[in-house]
């Protein structure tokens, strides 16, 4: 599948917030007790050539790297133990977040819906087979802007895990395939 055809299929994007310990310091949010999910609509998601859209008034959008898993199988309350049997490959993705409008929403209490959901903020890479990568634990991962690495990180540093995160999503979401 190219990213292409996965960003027409793709039904749901279910992101995970403060999963890295210290991208939390650094933000000076506590470390969460179970994961923190948001969603990012389909229609945030962009493949290579397409440029992200920097909303009006935005002047401090922030970008992360992340390791996008794409569910190869559907399938409601999981366990841990076969959680990577529902897996068909990877994406690198790119977590984009308006960060003056987070701000606010957290300190309303509000969702992070329009900070991290406008259309393009949600960058990917060409669909990486779930056979090329043999231990989700040892990923990693970088952002590189016009040949300077801007992000850099190994997923050995999530406090949550794949496995444990698709199993958690899973009780409350129908994962779905693409």
């Amino acid at each position: 599948m190219s990213a292409q055809q996965f960003a027409k299929r793709c039904t749901k994007i279910v992101a995970v917030g403060r999963n890295y310990a210290a991208h939390a310091k650094e933000l000076n949010n506590p470390l969460p007790k179970s994961p923190l999910l948001f969603l990012k609509p389909p229609s945030s998601i962009i493949t290579q050539g397409q440029k992200v859209k920097v909303p009006p008034g935005c002047t401090n959008l922030h970008h992360e790297v992340e390791l996008g898993v794409i569910i190869g199988k559907r399938g409601t309350d999981i366990p841990v133990e076969s959680a990577m049997s529902h897996v068909s490959g990877y994406l690198a993705c790119l977590d984009m977040t308006a960060r003056e409008l987070q701000e606010v929403a957290k300190k309303r209490g509000e969702p992070w819906s329009m900070a991290k959901g406008y259309d393009t903020f949600c960058p990917i890479s060409e669909v990486i087979p779930a056979s090329e990568i043999a231990d989700t634990a040892k990923v990693e991962l970088w952002f590189k802007n016009n040949g300077v690495i801007k992000q850099q990180g190994n997923s050995s540093d999530m406090i949550f895990s794949i496995p444990t995160l698709i199993s958690h999503i899973s009780t409350i979401f129908t994962l779905e395939e693409g």
